[in-house]
C-alpha cells in the first residue's frame, strides 16, 4: 500500500506515533488509509448537510476494513458570490481545490480517496486533483435541493429569486410577493434545483463512472443519499484492493460519453470549461473540436429548469442518469461501454433502467433535434464561443441587433437597472474573461434581469465571461480570444451591428476587416487589474476558455 511509506519500518516510528495521536489503533495501522476530502461549509447551501454524509462515508470505510481521515477543501457558492467582486474567485477556486486534494493525498501517502463535493467548481476541481494523483477514488456529490413552493407556484432558485428581481423591477410583481418568493425558493440543503452547473457536473461525474448510480440525482436530504454515501465508503476499500484508479475509468471514450450526455440533457455551458480541464489533467486528447463535432449530431431528450418546469427531483423520479444513458445507448449514437467505480460497467447499470418517457424522451422523439449546447464561430469569436441552445426560444435562433458595450458586469447591470437597454440591443460585456476579469465571472444577474424584464427574446448578451447553468435567453459566452488578449470583442463600438445564427453556428460583427484593423491599431494594451494576491497569480498563468481556462 502507498501508506506503507508513512507507517512501515523502524524509521517510521515517529510517523506512527503521530498517527496514533490522531486516534489510529495499532490494528488499523495495517488498514488502507482512505482520505475523505470534504468541502463542508456553513456558507454554501449545497454543502451544509455534508457533516452527516461524512459520517456515513466514514462508517462505510471502517465497515469495509479501511481507516478514514477527513480533511477539508474550500467551497464557493456561486449564487452568493454572484454580482460582485467575489465571483472573480469562483472559477479560480477550481484549481485551488485540485491543489488541495493533490497536496493532502500526496503529503500523507493516502491509499484512496472519497471526494465529497456538490457545487459548481468543487466537483471538477476534485476530479482534476484525482486524475493528477491517480489513486483509487470515488466522488460523492451531496445532491440537489428540493424545489420550493409558494401559493402553489413551483419555485427554483433562479426563477424564485434572480428572475423575480427582474419581475419586480418591471412591475410584474410587488415587493411583498418578491419577499415571499425569496423566502421559499431555497427550502432545503442541496445544490440548486435545475440543470445548472452543479447538477450538470454531478450527472457527468456519474456518466464518467466516478460516482455510484443515482448519486447525481438523489436529493441532498434523502435517506438514499445517506445510503449512497455509506456504500461509497465500503466500495472505496474494495477499489484500493483492486488498485482501480481514475485513469482506468476516465479516458477519451468516457469524456465523449459525458459530452454526448451533456448535449442531450441541455447542461451548463460551464461543462465545456470543466471537461477540457479534466482532459488536460488526465493527458487525454479531448478538445473543443470534440464538442463541435458532437454538437451537430446529438438531439436533446431531457429538458429541465431553467429551460422548462421539471427539476432534478423530477429527473431522478424519471430514472436519472442510468435512464438517460440507456436512452442514448439504445439509440446507438456513440455511447461507449466502460468500467465504473461501482464495479459494474455502463451496459450492466443501464440493463434494467426504468425510463419515464414523458421527461426523458425517446431519441427519435426528442424535445428538439438540436443539442442543448452549441459552439459558434465567426469574426467575433475566431476561436469559438458557447451558448445554451436549450435556453433560447426557437424564434430567436437568428438574431441581429445593435451593440451596447460595457467593460464590466457592473456597468451593464447599471444600464439594465436604469432601463437603458431596449428591444433589439445586444449587450456586450467584455474584459470579464479568465485573464481580463480576472476569474471569468458568471453573468447570471444581467441575464436573469433581462428575462425578468421581459427582454429575454428581444435582446441578446455576448461576453468573454461565462454564464451560470441557470442562464436562459439569447446569451453567448466564453468568447475567444477574450478582450484582454486582443480579441475582436474588444474592438466593438456602440451601434455596431451583430448577427447571431444558431442554426449555422455563426456569430459575426458586421464591420469590415479594414475598419477592425484600424480599431486594433488604436487599442490600448491591456493591464492586469489585480497586482497582488491569488487573482494576480491566476491572471498571469491562466489560459483561455477554449482550453478550459487551465493554469
Amino acid at each position: 500500500m502507498r501508506s506503507d511509506n508513512i507507517k512501515e519500518g523502524i524509521a517510521r516510528t515517529p510517523h506512527r506515533g503521530l498517527l496514533m495521536a490522531t486516534g489510529v489503533s495499532k490494528k488499523n495501522m495495517k488498514a488502507p488509509f482512505i482520505g475523505i476530502a470534504s468541502s463542508f461549509s456553513d456558507l454554501v447551501p449545497g454543502h451544509i448537510g455534508m457533516r452527516d454524509l461524512e459520517r456515513q462515508i466514514e462508517k462505510g470505510i471502517h465497515s469495509g476494513g479501511g481507516q478514514a481521515f477527513i480533511f477539508g477543501v474550500p467551497a464557493v457558492c456561486d449564487g452568493i458570490s454572484m454580482g460582485h467582486c467575489g465571483m472573480r474567485y469562483s472559477l479560480p477556486s477550481r484549481d485551488l481545490i485540485a491543489d488541495c486534494v493533490e497536496t493532502v493525498a500526496q503529503a500523507h501517502q493516502l491509499d484512496g480517496l472519497i471526494l465529497l463535493s456538490n457545487c459548481d467548481k468543487i466537483t471538477p476541481g476534485m476530479l482534476i486533483g484525482a486524475l493528477r494523483i491517480n489513486i483509487p477514488t470515488i466522488i460523492v456529490t451531496a445532491g440537489p435541493m428540493l424545489e420550493g413552493e409558494s401559493k402553489c407556484e413551483k419555485l427554483t432558485m433562479i426563477k424564485g429569486s434572480f428572475e423575480a428581481v427582474g419581475k419586480y423591477r418591471s412591475g410584474v410583481i410587488d415587493k411583498k410577493r418578491l419577499l415571499e418568493l425569496e423566502e421559499e425558493s431555497c427550502p432545503t440543503a442541496g445544490s440548486c434545483q435545475g440543470m445548472y452547473t452543479a447538477n450538470t457536473m454531478a450527472c457527468l461525474t456519474e456518466v464518467m463512472g466516478m460516482s455510484l448510480p443515482f448519486c447525481a440525482t438523489s436529493s441532498a436530504v434523502s435517506s438514499k443519499k445517506r445510503r449512497i454515501a455509506f456504500e461509497s465508503g465500503l466500495q472505496i476499500v474494495e477499489l484500493v484492493r483492486q488498485n482501480l484508479c481514475p485513469s482506468d475509468i476516465i479516458n477519451k471514450d468516457t469524456l465523449r460519453n459525458a459530452i454526448i450526455c451533456d448535449l442531450a440533457m441541455g447542461g451548463s455551458t460551464n461543462s465545456f470549461l470543466h471537461i477540457l480541464a479534466i482532459a488536460n489533467a488526465g493527458g487525454i486528447d479531448v478538445t473543443l473540436k470534440d464538442f463541435e463535432e458532437l454538437s451537430h449530431k446529438i438531439h436533446q431528450v431531457v429538458k429541465l429548469d431553467p429551460a422548462a418546469v421539471p427539476t432534478m427531483t423530477d429527473f431522478h423520479k424519471a430514472g436519472g442518469v442510468p435512464a438517460l444513458l440507456k436512452t442514448l445507448t439504445d439509440a446507438n449514437i456513440g455511447i461507449k461501454n466502460h468500467k465504473t467505480v461501482c464495479g459494474l460497467n455502463i451496459s450492466e447499470i443501464t440493463k434494467e433502467a426504468y425510463i419515464n418517457t414523458d421527461l426523458i424522451h425517446p431519441y427519435d422523439e426528442p424535445f428538439t433535434t438540436k443539442p442543448g449546447l452549441g459552439i459558434l464561430y465567426g469574426n467575433l469569436a475566431t476561436e469559438g464561443c458557447v451558448t445554451k441552445i436549450s435556453g433560447i426560444d426557437p424564434s430567436c435562433y437568428e438574431f441581429e441587433g445593435s451593440a451596447k458595450t460595457f467593460d464590466s458586469e457592473e456597468e451593464a447591470m447599471k444600464a439594465l437597472e436604469d432601463d437603458k437597454i431596449k428591444a433589439g440591443d445586444i449587450i456586450i460585456i467584455r474584459y470579464e474573461g479568465p485573464k481580463g476579469g480576472p476569474g471569468m465571472r458568471e453573468m447570471l444577474a444581467p441575464t436573469s434581469l433581462l428575462v425578468g424584464k421581459g427582454l429575454g427574446t428581444t435582446c441578446a448578451l455576448i461576453t468573454d465571461g461565462r454564464f451560470s447553468g441557470g442562464t436562459r435567453g439569447i446569451c453567448i459566452g466564453h468568447v475567444c480570444p477574450e478582450a484582454a488578449n486582443g480579441g475582436n470583442i474588444a474592438l466593438i463600438k456602440d451601434g455596431d451591428r451583430i448577427k447571431i445564427d444558431i442554426n449555422t453556428r455563426q456569430i459575426n460583427l458586421l464591420v469590415s476587416d479594414v475598419e477592425l484593423e484600424k480599431r486594433r491599431k488604436a487599442l490600448k494594451p491591456f493591464e492586469l487589474k489585480c497586482k497582488s494576491g491569488y487573482l494576480a497569480k491566476y491572471a498571469k498563468n491562466v489560459q483561455d476558455a477554449s482550453h478550459g481556462a487551465i493554469v
